[in-house]
Protein backbone atom coordinates (compact mmCIF):
# COMPACT_ATOMS: atom_id res chain seq x y z
CA UNK A 1 0.00 0.00 0.00
CA UNK A 2 1.29 3.64 -0.88
CA UNK A 3 1.04 6.42 1.10
CA UNK A 4 2.39 9.94 0.69
CA UNK A 5 3.23 12.12 3.17
CA UNK A 6 3.54 15.78 3.06
CA UNK A 7 6.73 16.65 0.91
CA UNK A 8 9.95 18.07 3.47
CA UNK A 9 11.11 19.19 0.41
CA UNK A 10 8.90 22.27 0.23
CA UNK A 11 6.43 20.44 -2.60
CA UNK A 12 3.23 19.41 -2.09
CA UNK A 13 2.15 16.06 -1.06
CA UNK A 14 -0.19 16.12 -4.63
CA UNK A 15 3.05 16.82 -6.54
CA UNK A 16 4.73 13.76 -4.57
CA UNK A 17 1.56 11.80 -5.35
CA UNK A 18 1.86 12.73 -9.36
CA UNK A 19 5.59 11.98 -9.63
CA UNK A 20 5.00 8.31 -7.93
CA UNK A 21 2.06 7.86 -10.09
CA UNK A 22 4.00 8.18 -13.18
CA UNK A 23 5.39 4.60 -13.01
CA UNK A 24 1.84 3.25 -13.55
CA UNK A 25 1.29 6.06 -17.25
CA UNK A 26 1.58 2.93 -19.48
CA UNK A 27 0.23 0.14 -17.87
CA UNK A 28 -2.79 2.48 -17.54
CA UNK A 29 -2.38 3.32 -21.43
CA UNK A 30 -2.64 -0.51 -22.12
CA UNK A 31 -6.05 -0.88 -19.68
CA UNK A 32 -7.51 1.95 -21.65
CA UNK A 33 -6.29 1.06 -24.97
CA UNK A 34 -8.45 -2.36 -24.42
CA UNK A 35 -11.39 -0.40 -23.19
CA UNK A 36 -11.53 1.98 -25.90
CA UNK A 37 -9.75 0.25 -29.03
CA UNK A 38 -8.01 3.27 -29.69
CA UNK A 39 -4.83 4.77 -28.92
CA UNK A 40 -5.36 8.49 -29.26
CA UNK A 41 -8.30 8.13 -26.84
CA UNK A 42 -6.27 6.46 -24.00
CA UNK A 43 -3.52 9.08 -24.41
CA UNK A 44 -6.40 11.24 -23.57
CA UNK A 45 -8.33 9.10 -20.76
CA UNK A 46 -5.02 8.57 -19.26
CA UNK A 47 -3.92 12.80 -18.91
CA UNK A 48 -7.69 12.78 -17.72
CA UNK A 49 -6.89 10.07 -14.85
CA UNK A 50 -4.14 11.74 -13.74
CA UNK A 51 -5.61 15.26 -13.16
CA UNK A 52 -8.52 13.41 -11.68
CA UNK A 53 -6.04 11.93 -9.20
CA UNK A 54 -4.29 15.14 -8.65
CA UNK A 55 -7.25 17.31 -7.99
CA UNK A 56 -8.63 14.65 -5.82
CA UNK A 57 -5.36 13.63 -4.26
CA UNK A 58 -6.77 15.10 -0.58
CA UNK A 59 -9.53 12.63 -0.29
CA UNK A 60 -7.31 9.42 -0.71
CA UNK A 61 -7.36 7.96 2.28
CA UNK A 62 -5.15 5.16 1.60
CA UNK A 63 -7.20 2.29 2.06
CA UNK A 64 -6.17 0.94 -1.47
CA UNK A 65 -2.92 1.30 -2.98
CA UNK A 66 -2.52 3.90 -5.49
CA UNK A 67 -1.86 1.76 -8.27
CA UNK A 68 -5.52 0.60 -7.46
CA UNK A 69 -6.76 4.11 -7.05
CA UNK A 70 -5.58 4.93 -10.86
CA UNK A 71 -6.97 1.80 -12.41
CA UNK A 72 -10.87 2.80 -10.72
CA UNK A 73 -10.27 6.38 -11.85
CA UNK A 74 -9.06 5.36 -15.04
CA UNK A 75 -11.98 2.70 -15.43
CA UNK A 76 -14.56 5.46 -14.93
CA UNK A 77 -13.18 7.27 -17.21
CA UNK A 78 -13.49 5.64 -19.96
CA UNK A 79 -16.73 4.42 -19.21
CA UNK A 80 -17.62 8.29 -18.86
CA UNK A 81 -16.16 8.65 -22.28
CA UNK A 82 -18.00 5.99 -24.09
CA UNK A 83 -21.33 6.99 -23.38
CA UNK A 84 -22.84 7.42 -26.78
CA UNK A 85 -20.09 6.10 -28.29
CA UNK A 86 -19.83 3.79 -31.29
CA UNK A 87 -17.53 0.14 -30.82
CA UNK A 88 -14.55 0.07 -32.93
CA UNK A 89 -14.47 -2.78 -34.77
CA UNK A 90 -12.17 -4.15 -37.39
CA UNK A 91 -14.05 -4.91 -41.03
CA UNK A 92 -14.56 -8.52 -39.87
CA UNK A 93 -16.80 -7.37 -36.99
CA UNK A 94 -19.21 -5.55 -39.13
CA UNK A 95 -21.17 -8.80 -39.51
CA UNK A 96 -20.96 -8.57 -43.48
CA UNK A 97 -19.45 -11.75 -45.51
CA UNK A 98 -16.05 -12.18 -46.63
CA UNK A 99 -15.74 -10.43 -50.33
CA UNK A 100 -14.38 -11.09 -53.61
CA UNK A 101 -10.82 -9.37 -54.48
CA UNK A 102 -11.88 -8.30 -57.56
CA UNK A 103 -14.82 -6.20 -56.28
CA UNK A 104 -14.27 -2.38 -55.84
CA UNK A 105 -12.84 -2.07 -52.73
CA UNK A 106 -15.06 0.80 -50.44
CA UNK A 107 -13.34 3.02 -47.60
CA UNK A 108 -15.65 3.79 -44.70
CA UNK A 109 -14.12 7.14 -43.16
CA UNK A 110 -17.20 7.26 -40.90
CA UNK A 111 -16.46 4.22 -39.07
CA UNK A 112 -14.27 5.26 -35.87
CA UNK A 113 -12.18 1.78 -36.64
CA UNK A 114 -10.16 0.00 -34.00
CA UNK A 115 -6.73 1.35 -34.12
CA UNK A 116 -3.12 -0.49 -33.53
CA UNK A 117 -1.22 -0.17 -30.29
CA UNK A 118 2.50 0.42 -30.70
CA UNK A 119 4.67 -1.83 -28.29
CA UNK A 120 6.62 1.43 -27.83
CA UNK A 121 3.42 3.01 -26.16
CA UNK A 122 3.43 0.16 -23.48
CA UNK A 123 6.41 -1.66 -23.11
CA UNK A 124 5.49 -5.07 -22.59
CA UNK A 125 6.92 -6.00 -19.65
CA UNK A 126 4.69 -3.51 -17.96
CA UNK A 127 1.93 -5.09 -19.45
CA UNK A 128 -0.82 -6.56 -17.02
CA UNK A 129 -2.34 -9.72 -18.38
CA UNK A 130 0.34 -10.23 -20.91
CA UNK A 131 0.55 -9.60 -24.40
CA UNK A 132 -2.33 -11.65 -25.15
CA UNK A 133 -4.64 -9.11 -23.07
CA UNK A 134 -3.78 -6.14 -25.87
CA UNK A 135 -3.58 -8.95 -28.80
CA UNK A 136 -5.71 -7.12 -32.09
CA UNK A 137 -8.12 -10.25 -31.87
CA UNK A 138 -8.43 -9.69 -27.76
CA UNK A 139 -9.46 -5.88 -28.20
CA UNK A 140 -11.59 -6.49 -31.47
CA UNK A 141 -13.58 -9.20 -29.69
CA UNK A 142 -13.63 -6.68 -26.50
CA UNK A 143 -15.12 -3.84 -28.69
CA UNK A 144 -18.44 -5.95 -29.11
CA UNK A 145 -19.32 -6.12 -25.23
CA UNK A 146 -21.19 -2.95 -23.61
CA UNK A 147 -19.00 -0.36 -21.87
CA UNK A 148 -19.55 -1.65 -18.30
CA UNK A 149 -19.30 -5.71 -19.14
CA UNK A 150 -15.85 -4.79 -21.12
CA UNK A 151 -14.66 -2.60 -17.79
CA UNK A 152 -15.79 -6.06 -15.72
CA UNK A 153 -14.11 -8.62 -17.51
CA UNK A 154 -10.56 -6.83 -18.24
CA UNK A 155 -10.83 -6.05 -14.04
CA UNK A 156 -11.96 -9.73 -13.52
CA UNK A 157 -10.02 -11.26 -16.30
CA UNK A 158 -7.00 -9.37 -17.14
CA UNK A 159 -5.80 -7.48 -14.02
CA UNK A 160 -7.19 -10.62 -11.81
CA UNK A 161 -9.36 -8.20 -9.29
CA UNK A 162 -11.53 -9.93 -6.36
CA UNK A 163 -15.25 -9.27 -7.66
CA UNK A 164 -15.93 -7.41 -4.79
CA UNK A 165 -13.29 -5.14 -5.94
CA UNK A 166 -14.79 -4.40 -9.13
CA UNK A 167 -18.11 -3.54 -7.78
CA UNK A 168 -16.66 -1.23 -5.42
CA UNK A 169 -14.74 -0.02 -8.88
CA UNK A 170 -18.15 0.49 -10.84
CA UNK A 171 -20.32 1.15 -8.60
CA UNK A 172 -22.54 -1.41 -8.15
CA UNK A 173 -22.97 -4.91 -6.55
CA UNK A 174 -20.68 -8.12 -6.18
CA UNK A 175 -23.49 -10.04 -7.64
CA UNK A 176 -24.18 -7.60 -10.17
CA UNK A 177 -20.45 -7.93 -10.98
CA UNK A 178 -21.07 -11.42 -11.41
CA UNK A 179 -23.69 -11.48 -13.72
CA UNK A 180 -21.91 -8.88 -16.09
CA UNK A 181 -19.07 -11.25 -16.00
CA UNK A 182 -21.15 -14.14 -17.09
CA UNK A 183 -22.65 -12.37 -19.64
CA UNK A 184 -19.23 -10.88 -20.84
CA UNK A 185 -17.89 -14.14 -21.19
CA UNK A 186 -20.57 -16.10 -23.41
CA UNK A 187 -20.30 -13.24 -25.77
CA UNK A 188 -16.63 -13.12 -25.98
CA UNK A 189 -16.27 -17.36 -26.17
CA UNK A 190 -18.60 -16.91 -28.86
CA UNK A 191 -16.63 -14.54 -31.10
CA UNK A 192 -13.05 -13.94 -29.53
CA UNK A 193 -10.15 -15.80 -29.97
CA UNK A 194 -9.90 -19.17 -27.94
CA UNK A 195 -7.20 -20.12 -25.16
CA UNK A 196 -5.57 -21.94 -27.98
CA UNK A 197 -4.77 -19.48 -30.20
CA UNK A 198 -1.79 -18.29 -28.03
CA UNK A 199 0.92 -16.43 -30.63
CA UNK A 200 4.35 -16.86 -30.03
CA UNK A 201 6.16 -13.53 -28.85
CA UNK A 202 7.28 -11.44 -32.11
CA UNK A 203 10.60 -11.53 -30.65
CA UNK A 204 10.70 -15.13 -31.12
CA UNK A 205 13.02 -17.19 -34.00
CA UNK A 206 9.84 -18.62 -35.27
CA UNK A 207 8.01 -15.01 -35.46
CA UNK A 208 10.61 -13.49 -36.66
CA UNK A 209 11.88 -15.66 -39.32
CA UNK A 210 8.02 -15.84 -40.85
CA UNK A 211 8.07 -11.80 -41.13
CA UNK A 212 11.41 -11.89 -42.05
CA UNK A 213 10.02 -14.55 -45.25
CA UNK A 214 6.37 -11.64 -45.28
CA UNK A 215 8.81 -8.96 -45.98
CA UNK A 216 11.11 -10.58 -48.74
CA UNK A 217 7.91 -12.10 -50.26
CA UNK A 218 6.61 -8.06 -50.50
CA UNK A 219 10.01 -6.52 -51.44
CA UNK A 220 10.62 -9.21 -54.58
CA UNK A 221 6.93 -9.33 -55.46
CA UNK A 222 7.10 -12.98 -55.27
CA UNK A 223 3.53 -13.63 -55.11
CA UNK A 224 3.73 -17.49 -55.07
CA UNK A 225 5.97 -17.17 -51.97
CA UNK A 226 3.72 -15.14 -50.31
CA UNK A 227 0.93 -17.73 -50.85
CA UNK A 228 2.68 -19.98 -49.01
CA UNK A 229 3.22 -18.34 -46.18
CA UNK A 230 -0.42 -18.09 -45.18
CA UNK A 231 -2.25 -20.62 -43.47
CA UNK A 232 -5.37 -22.21 -45.34
CA UNK A 233 -8.07 -20.24 -44.38
CA UNK A 234 -5.70 -16.72 -43.41
CA UNK A 235 -7.75 -13.57 -43.36
CA UNK A 236 -6.71 -10.24 -44.82
CA UNK A 237 -8.05 -6.54 -43.56
CA UNK A 238 -7.25 -3.35 -44.41
CA UNK A 239 -9.42 -0.32 -42.35
CA UNK A 240 -10.87 1.99 -43.61
CA UNK A 241 -11.77 -0.51 -46.17
CA UNK A 242 -15.01 -2.74 -45.15
CA UNK A 243 -14.24 -5.32 -47.27
CA UNK A 244 -12.22 -8.82 -45.61
CA UNK A 245 -10.71 -11.70 -47.40
CA UNK A 246 -9.92 -15.44 -47.06
CA UNK A 247 -7.56 -17.71 -48.15
CA UNK A 248 -4.11 -17.17 -49.51
CA UNK A 249 -4.94 -16.96 -53.15
CA UNK A 250 -7.75 -14.48 -52.60
CA UNK A 251 -5.45 -12.43 -50.65
CA UNK A 252 -3.07 -12.05 -53.00
CA UNK A 253 -5.67 -11.66 -56.17
CA UNK A 254 -6.77 -8.41 -54.37
CA UNK A 255 -2.83 -6.94 -54.31
CA UNK A 256 -2.53 -7.59 -57.58
CA UNK A 257 -5.71 -6.03 -58.81
CA UNK A 258 -5.98 -3.18 -56.51
CA UNK A 259 -2.23 -2.52 -54.94
CA UNK A 260 -0.37 -0.02 -57.12
CA UNK A 261 2.68 -1.85 -56.81
CA UNK A 262 3.65 -4.06 -59.67
CA UNK A 263 7.26 -5.36 -59.56
CA UNK A 264 10.63 -6.43 -57.27
CA UNK A 265 11.47 -3.03 -55.86
CA UNK A 266 8.19 -1.00 -55.49
CA UNK A 267 7.86 -1.60 -52.34
CA UNK A 268 10.00 -1.28 -48.53
CA UNK A 269 9.10 -2.66 -45.49
CA UNK A 270 10.22 -1.57 -42.06
CA UNK A 271 9.94 -4.39 -39.10
CA UNK A 272 8.47 -3.26 -35.97
CA UNK A 273 5.78 -4.63 -33.60
CA UNK A 274 2.03 -3.78 -32.67
CA UNK A 275 -0.19 -4.90 -29.93
CA UNK A 276 2.58 -8.13 -29.11
CA UNK A 277 2.57 -9.08 -32.47
CA UNK A 278 5.25 -8.87 -35.08
CA UNK A 279 4.24 -6.16 -37.63
CA UNK A 280 5.58 -4.22 -40.81
CA UNK A 281 5.45 -0.91 -42.12
CA UNK A 282 4.96 -1.08 -46.12
CA UNK A 283 6.00 1.55 -48.26
CA UNK A 284 5.29 2.03 -51.50
CA UNK A 285 7.82 3.72 -54.32
CA UNK A 286 6.85 7.26 -55.56
CA UNK A 287 6.94 6.55 -59.53
CA UNK A 288 10.19 7.50 -61.22
CA UNK A 289 11.96 8.22 -57.99
CA UNK A 290 13.79 6.60 -55.19
CA UNK A 291 11.80 7.34 -52.46
CA UNK A 292 9.31 5.13 -50.75
CA UNK A 293 6.47 6.96 -48.80
CA UNK A 294 4.11 5.15 -46.47
CA UNK A 295 1.69 2.91 -47.42
CA UNK A 296 0.51 0.68 -44.68
CA UNK A 297 1.02 -1.08 -41.19
CA UNK A 298 0.69 -4.50 -41.58
CA UNK A 299 -0.33 -6.74 -37.91
CA UNK A 300 0.63 -10.50 -38.55
CA UNK A 301 -0.90 -13.46 -36.35
CA UNK A 302 2.37 -15.36 -36.84
CA UNK A 303 1.32 -18.90 -35.73
CA UNK A 304 3.50 -22.46 -35.93
CA UNK A 305 2.41 -23.17 -38.99
CA UNK A 306 1.99 -19.41 -40.99
CA UNK A 307 0.63 -16.21 -41.01
CA UNK A 308 -3.49 -16.81 -40.05
CA UNK A 309 -4.24 -13.43 -39.56
CA UNK A 310 -3.10 -9.40 -41.27
CA UNK A 311 -4.39 -6.32 -40.98
CA UNK A 312 -3.55 -3.94 -42.63
CA UNK A 313 -3.80 -0.18 -41.17
CA UNK A 314 -4.02 2.88 -43.17
CA UNK A 315 -0.32 4.48 -42.77
CA UNK A 316 -2.22 7.31 -40.68
CA UNK A 317 -0.71 5.28 -37.79
CA UNK A 318 2.93 5.45 -38.89
CA UNK A 319 3.66 8.34 -37.03
CA UNK A 320 2.51 7.03 -33.38
CA UNK A 321 4.97 3.79 -34.23
CA UNK A 322 7.83 6.57 -34.82
CA UNK A 323 8.08 5.55 -38.45
CA UNK A 324 10.39 8.05 -41.07
CA UNK A 325 8.15 9.53 -43.16
CA UNK A 326 10.15 8.36 -45.93
CA UNK A 327 12.91 5.79 -47.05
Amino acid sequence: MTVLAENTDGGSAEDAFLADAQRYRRELLAHCYRMTGSLHDAEDLVQETYLRAWKSYKGFQGNSSVRTWLYRIATNTSLTALEGRARRPLPTGLGAPSSDPVDDIHQRAEVPWLEPLPDDATDPSSIVGSRESVRLAFVAALQHLPPRQRAVLVLREVLQWKAAEVAEAVGTSTAAVNSLLQRARAQLDAIGPSENDALPAPESPEAQDLLTKYIAAWETYDMDKLVELFTADAIWEMPPFDGWYVGPENIVLLSKTHCPAERPGDMRLIRTTANGQPAAAMYLRNPGTDVYEPFQLHVLDATAVGISHVVAFHAEHFRAFGLPDTV
